[in-house]
């Protein structure tokens, strides 16, 4: 509990017998501390465009299907869990950074690390942060997330052997001239590059996604941030795979509100979550057999 937003996290237990997946939304927080709010030069519908709007939503059939849905209520303008702890903007703060700082990424460099601190070039804040804030926001939002996280994973390991963290976002949708070419994609999922996760998962989940008439790319733009590389180990059992869906498929991008067309996502989610389910409860083959190509006539044509 904390004094400013109450639980930083939601935990939603399943309703109905347990499988071996997990699902984490760590950006579909829109919960804006008033001390946070009194220090930036934006406003808050700026802030909230580093939002996975309405992502948790989407989601909230997980527990119904056997799975716990794990998902942050403070915004990512306020702490980005999709980050190494002390990914920090040396620009940020007013005061030269610990050690144990990495100020180096790329995210970092671009103002997007743990604590953000721009947004499409803009500066969030009015005057540097002390490392102190930084410090505190860590404590109170970023440690309950990942130990809550961690929790999920051993529990379900310890019960099947395995487990598939789904860790799920949204993605601007891109117009024709967009990096993407004339077509774009409206789901991108990230294994980076074939570590986090079984290369069936992600191979199934393409198919799935296709046959369902989505356009569907890997590795791309969104290989998969830091809680698909920290947690993903699949061999030791533990696979996560990231998955981007394009806000506009279920949103209006400009006015940030749900469209009817977010109940049509959903139905795909609840589809693709319990074949996700189904799998992981028949046992995913071993790394080396998993290589082989699939022959099954059901996946062809991807």
């Amino acid at each position: 509990m904390t004094p400013e937003f109450g639980p930083p996290i939601d935990i939603i237990l399943p309703t109905r017998g347990v499988v071996p997946l997990i699902v984490s939304s760590p950006h579909s927080g829109q919960i804006y501390p008033e001390s946070m709010l009194r220090a930036v030069r934006l406003q808050l519908g700026q802030l909230r465009r580093l939002e996975d709007a309405f992502v948790d939503r989407l989601l909230d059939i997980a527990p119904g299907l056997g799975a716990p849905l794990l998902h942050a209520r403070f915004a990512r303008a306020y702490v980005d869990t999709n980050r190494e702890a002390f990914e920090f903007d040396a620009g940020l703060f007013d005061e030269p950074l610990p050690a144990h700082a990495n100020p180096n990424s790329a995210k970092a460099k671009a103002g997007l690390g743990t604590i953000p601190s721009r947004i499409a070039g803009q500066a969030i804040y009015r005057a540097p942060l002390s490392l102190a804030e930084a410090e505190r926001r860590i404590a109170l939002a970023y440690w309950p997330y990942h130990h809550a996280l961690q929790r999920l994973i051993d529990q379900a390991r310890a019960r099947f052997g395995q487990v598939l963290l789904l860790d799920c976002h949204s993605m601007p949708s891109f117009g024709a001239s967009g990096p993407l070419g004339s077509g774009g994609i409206d789901f991108a999922l990230g294994d980076r590059f074939s570590r986090s996760c079984a290369p069936s998962i992600i191979q199934r989940t393409e198919c799935l996604l296709r046959q369902k008439g989505f356009r569907v790319a890997r590795n791309r733009p969104y290989a998969g941030g830091h809680i698909t590389a920290h947690y993903g180990q699949p061999e030791i059992g533990v696979h996560a795979l990231q998955i981007e869906i394009r806000r506009g498929l279920y949103m209006d991008e400009h006015t940030m509100q749900p469209h009817r067309a977010l109940g049509g996502i959903k139905t795909v989610m609840r589809d693709l979550l319990s074949w996700l389910a189904a799998f992981m409860k028949e046992g995913v083959p071993s790394l080396r057999q998993d290589a082989l190509p699939i022959t099954d006539p059901a996946w062809q044509g991807s």
